[in-house]
């Protein structure tokens, strides 16, 4: 016998942090990052056939301080890096970053000194979108991904907690390089 049994229906219980957590949820405006092939498939989403207006992101900003998504689109190179981590600084917080493709997320098959072998390294990346260039529908579904983890994000000093954590959890990860076994 709870709260809810004696309300009258029609009343919604919540808590503002959930709340807060659904509307911010619904108006993600993404900056725009497209570096190569997979900026196609990234304007591809942003066209009528996907429509990715469904999910309040309709509009692409140009200018990062009105922009909380970035999606990196291809591959980073080091003349680039620097910009890109420009780029993030001046996003407003909170601000969520998507690796899209492979190039983005590890290099992909450019394993040479020009290519920044994963954008982890600059900026810290969110979701990571697999594939060589990921189609439109992949992309829609890493967002909506993105959508759960935002609803979930914690709120004032809750949120600096979580992120702190996860900070000390990826510092105190084995580094890839390390890693033995099936890698290797």
């Amino acid at each position: 016998m709870g709260l809810e049994e004696k309300l009258p229906s029609g009343f919604l219980l919540s808590t503002v942090e959930d709340f807060a957590g659904y509307l911010r949820k619904g108006s993600v405006w993404p900056a725009t990052f497209g570096l190569a092939c997979c900026a196609i498939e990234m304007m591809a989403t942003g066209a009528g056939r996907f429509d990715i207006a469904r999910f309040g992101m309709e509009a692409f900003r140009a200018s990062p301080r009105q922009a909380d998504l970035m999606i990196v689109a291809g591959r980073v190179s080091q003349k680039m890096a620097p910009v890109l981590r420009q780029v993030y600084d001046q996003m407003t917080e909170p601000k969520w970053v998507l690796a899209m493709g492979v190039c983005a997320s590890s290099g992909g098959m450019f394993n040479n000194y020009a290519i920044v072998q994963g954008v982890d390294h600059i900026v810290p990346v969110d979701i990571y979108l697999p594939g060589c260039p990921p189609r439109p529908e992949m992309l829609l579904n890493a967002i909506l991904a993105l959508h759960a983890k935002i609803a979930e994000t914690p709120m004032g000093v809750n949120r600096e907690e979580a992120i702190r954590a996860a900070e000390q959890a990826a510092l105190a990860s084995t580094p890839t390089i390390r890693m033995e076994g099936l890698l290797r």
